[in-house]
This record gives structure tokens, sequence and C-alpha cells, in this order.
């Protein structure tokens, strides 16, 4: 993995020491609408710069808690090769007792960083229940990510939360639990995300962001963005909410090329949310 000189925000622990690691998966080859979300990963490096050290509703001193940066993964001809490679780095992560932050890249990046666990239960916040088997003549395609998560881990055990677009192929198959982003204006992002975390059976629980969840107000730069969605604040109390049951995270669908940075901005403070959570958390414990 490669680097090339940028490094999240405050990442500066060993790997040895680090209580979360980093990796970037610059990576968007079955992009369907607007590609660029292989930029992703440093942009959002990049933006993290932005913050102040103090999360101060958390009470955190960033420069506190060991976070690793590992670097990006080397470019991938294939899907083929950025599931082995990223299943690989995500494994090594997991077994040696960190938790993983994966950033995207397309949704694609989940299915293997899923495969990196067991016994996890998964929800993702997306505006595409992304459950098709295939998509054009590929199955580890971004609009198979939720399928291929409940080959892994069972159909019961995944959730999609905050969609607002199913395909008629989708329609027609067994679908999983998902919670529309309809539903969730009209009863509340607390209300409804409480119901999704009684729907998952296990108790840890693999987080995806996939940015287009968020509405295209507060999150322009993506790739396949859909109006009504979640607002960032609906996401971060979700975070909050999810607390000392989640294992592992990542963000994805970042396409820096569609804005000025405020979606690379968004997702960086997304992963600063999820480190100040899943440390008090465990600091608490």
């Amino acid at each position: 993995m490669v680097l090339r000189g940028i490094n999240f925000a405050f990442a500066t622990a060993s790997f040895e020491k680090a209580e979360f690691v980093i990796v970037g998966v610059p990576f968007d080859r079955t992009t369907s609408f607007r590609p660029g979300a292989r930029a992703a990963p440093n942009a959002i490096r990049e933006a993290s710069n932005n913050f102040e050290p103090y999360v101060f509703e958390h009470d955190l001193l960033l420069t506190d808690v060991n976070v690793h940066d590992a670097g990006n993964i080397e470019d991938c001809g294939s899907s083929e090769d950025m599931v082995r490679e990223t299943k690989q780095v995500v494994t090594s992560i997991v077994k040696a007792g960190k938790f993983p932050i994966v950033i995207g890249g397309e949704h694609a990046v989940t299915i293997p960083a899923v495969q990196a666990f067991h016994d996890v239960g998964v929800i993702t916040i997306d505006a595409h229940l992304d459950f098709r088997d295939e998509y054009m003549n590929n199955k580890l395609s971004h609009a198979c990510v939720l399928r291929r998560n409940a080959d892994h881990v069972g159909i019961e055990n995944v959730l999609a939360f905050g969609v607002r677009s199913i395909s008629i192929e989708e329609k027609m198959a067994k679908m999983p639990e998902y919670i529309d982003a309809y539903t969730i204006h009209e009863e509340g992002v607390e209300k409804a995300f409480k119901r999704a975390l009684n729907m998952i059976r296990r108790e840890n629980i693999y987080f995806s962001l996939d940015v287009d969840g968020i509405d295209p107000a507060y999150a322009p730069g993506t790739g396949t963005p859909e109006p009504f969605g979640l607002t960032s604040m609906d996401v971060k109390k979700c975070i909050n909410m999810l607390g000392p049951r989640l294992v592992g995270f990542d963000v994805n669908e970042v396409s820096p090329p569609y804005d000025k940075g405020n979606t690379a901005a968004l997702a960086a403070r997304m992963i600063i949310e999820v480190i100040s959570v899943v440390h008090n958390h465990r600091k608490k414990q």
C-alpha cells in the first residue's frame, strides 16, 4: 500500500499501538453514472485536516486516540482483484484486534470489508437497496453490495436504512429488511434507527455509509445522487446510537469532482464521529 504523503489527521500511531486502522480503497470501476470515487480516499484525508483535534460534544482529544493510517490499496484492475486485496488487508486488521475504517471508493469496497468478519450484522445507510444479484454482468458491482453481504452473514442480518430507490428486479425478489427515507422522515430518525437496531439479530454491527444515503443538498459530491435523503445530523445520531455494537465502518461513494470539497469534509467528519463514539464507549467499559 502506498499513501503518497497524505495522512488522515491525527492518525500518527503505529499499527501495533493503534486502536483504529484506516485504509483507503481508490476503486470505482463498476460505477454506473458519475465516476470519480477513486479520488475520494486522499480527498477525505486532506479534508480531515480542517477539523480541530478536540471534539467538544464527546469531550475527546483526538490526539489521545491511537489511530494508524495504513495507506491505500494499490490500483486494482478488476472487481475480483479489489475484493481479494481488500479482504486480505481488512482481515489482517481485524485479526490484530483493531477497528477497521475503510475509505472508498465505490460501495463495492464494503463487500470484502464485511467478509473479513464473522458473526456480524450489517447496516448500510444508502439511497439504493443494492440487492441485485448482478449488475452489468458483474456480481461484485456497487449495485450488489447488500446481496453479497447477505450471502456472507445471512439475509436476516442485513438492513438498509434511508432507501429511496428500488429496482423492479429487486422488488420481484426476496428482499432484505429496509427502512425507507419517507418512513424515517415521518417517524423521526431516532425512532426509526432504534427499530433498525432491534431488527439486527447479532450484537456486533458493521456499519457502511454510502454518502448518497444523505440528501444531495448536504452531500452533492457523489456518483448517484437521489433527492429526499437523510440529513448529515441524522447520520451523526445513527452513529451515536450504534455505540458499543459497532465493530467496523466504511464510508464510500464520495466523488470529489462533483463539488467543492463539501462531501469529502462531511465524510472525514463522519470518520471522526465513529472514532469518538467507539473510543468513548470502550473507555467506559
